[in-house]
């Protein structure tokens, strides 16, 4: 059974969060054990480029790649993924505004004439109001 198109959408935008949240774990982790992208890329037995591609999350890291790279840092594999389920375990703690956006357009798609309207004259009204932040 295929998933509706909002939660495609919203999918995709996870795999590229979590993409993007191990590229970012990748590089603080290098820069923390003082190597250049050439040196990581020359232990794992990738070019320079690939690296950068990883750690700025448009190339998915295979899960073989993910093992070398967790080795040549010195780093368990989970290390990658840590401080992820705190915002991509499909009932986000805190997210970022971006996220929110996503998630409140997806909502707002499913909702019927009326409603919708509804909520978006609200929003027109809370935007107009003073920020209390």
């Amino acid at each position: 059974m295929a998933l509706p198109r909002d939660e495609m959408l919203t999918e995709a935008h996870l795999d590229q969060d979590i993409d993007l949240h191990i590229g970012r774990r990748l590089r603080a982790r290098r820069r923390l054990l003082g190597l250049s992208q050439p040196q990581l890329a020359e232990a794992v037995g990738v070019g320079f480029q690939q690296i950068q591609k990883y750690e700025c999350g448009k190339d998915r890291i295979s899960a073989s790649r993910l093992w070398s790279l967790s080795e040549a840092l010195t780093a368990p594999v989970d290390y990658f993924y840590e401080g992820l389920e705190a915002t991509h375990c499909g009932q986000p703690h805190e997210l970022d505004a971006q996220s929110e956006a996503r998630a409140l357009a997806c909502s707002y798609q499913r909702l019927a004439d009326n409603p919708r309207k509804a909520l978006l004259d609200l929003a027109k009204s809370l935007s107009r109001a003073p920020r209390s932040d």
